[in-house]
């Protein structure tokens, strides 16, 4: 069945005047009904309070690609040098404190897309910042009590995609690139943290936009950005396309369930170089929300803090 015929308009808001150069990584935060997410290029964190529909902004030292929450509280942030714990303040106050540093195969890399599993861990991709260079020397790392490990997986140009299924079995994967546009599944051993072999899922190419942040429901459907497409599609555990929900903006980069009854989905998106047509360009990096008519997951929180 061709993709338009999935495609549905939904009703879309922004959640402030607040736009963003690159935005990414939205978590919702259960404990404090709020929504978190970043600006990679701005080098910033956000708060988005559902109360009273107020935001706050951190300035971090170095893009942060994605980042989690904790059981402490804070946060944590994968950035260019390594992976921090966030705390943060009344703004502009923050403490940044290095967790693990990380060695990059080749100079202007950082941190890119990133979750932590149901089990309490980190996990996150590594890439080089000139998509351009088209470098697969990406790959993905881990952090628990052990400390951080890998890359358990590697060969990326842009590993996006992170996401678990609801029984923690499978983990999601995709690489962005225009050149790759393509979603894996992995086995995934939530005992040990251990990453099955990859297993060709969809492919992007074959749809509208190209697969960046994702989201999984309580139905355990996979949530996707189609990025320049200015859509979000809705996959089935089985990779059947459900449905396609347009966005006013032609970069949405990654979506995340919150509210109150987490039957609210959080769109960031990125302010391209040049307006797309078609697109209110007013609206590029903005965060929006939107009611898909489903629920999501609480998102996992980090607990395997390394022992010093």
């Amino acid at each position: 069945m061709s993709p338009t015929l999935h495609t549905q308009p939904l009703p879309v808001q922004t959640t402030g005047p607040h736009r963003c150069q690159v935005g990414e990584s939205p978590v919702w935060s259960v404990a404090q009904q709020c929504l978190y997410w970043v600006d990679i290029e701005s080098r910033a964190i956000h708060q988005f309070r559902w109360a009273d529909r107020h935001t706050r902004s951190w300035n971090l030292p170095e893009r942060v690609g994605c980042i989690a929450l904790t059981t402490r509280g804070t946060l944590i942030a994968a950035m260019e040098t390594g992976v921090f714990e966030v705390t943060l303040g009344e703004p502009p106050l923050v403490q940044v404190h290095l967790l693990a540093g990380v060695e990059h195969p080749q100079p202007g890399m950082r941190f890119n897309d990133g979750r932590c599993d149901p089990q309490g861990r980190f996990w996150a991709g590594t890439m080089v910042r000139d998509m351009g260079l088209a470098s697969p020397v990406g790959g993905i790392f881990g952090l628990d009590e052990h400390g951080l490990r890998g890359p358990v997986l590697q060969g990326y140009i842009t590993p996006n995609g992170m996401a678990f299924s609801p029984d923690g079995r499978t983990a999601y994967l995709s690489d962005s690139h225009p050149s790759r546009q393509q979603i894996w599944t992995h086995s995934f051993d939530a005992a040990s943290g251990t990453w099955g072999p990859q297993t060709a899922w969809v492919d992007m190419q074959a749809l509208p936009g190209r697969p960046d942040g994702a989201a999984v429901d309580a139905q355990g459907c996979y949530w996707i950005c189609a990025n320049d497409a200015g859509q979000v599609h809705r996959l089935s555990p089985q990779g059947e396309l459900l449905q396609s929900i347009e966005v006013p903006v032609s970069k949405p980069s990654m979506c995340a369930f919150g509210g109150p009854a987490l039957r609210h989905l959080f769109v960031t998106s990125i302010r391209p170089a040049s307006p797309a047509p078609g697109f209110d360009a007013s609206l590029d990096g903005a965060l929006l929300v939107l009611e898909p008519g489903v629920q999501g997951l609480p998102e996992p929180v980090f607990s395997r803090f390394p022992v010093r």
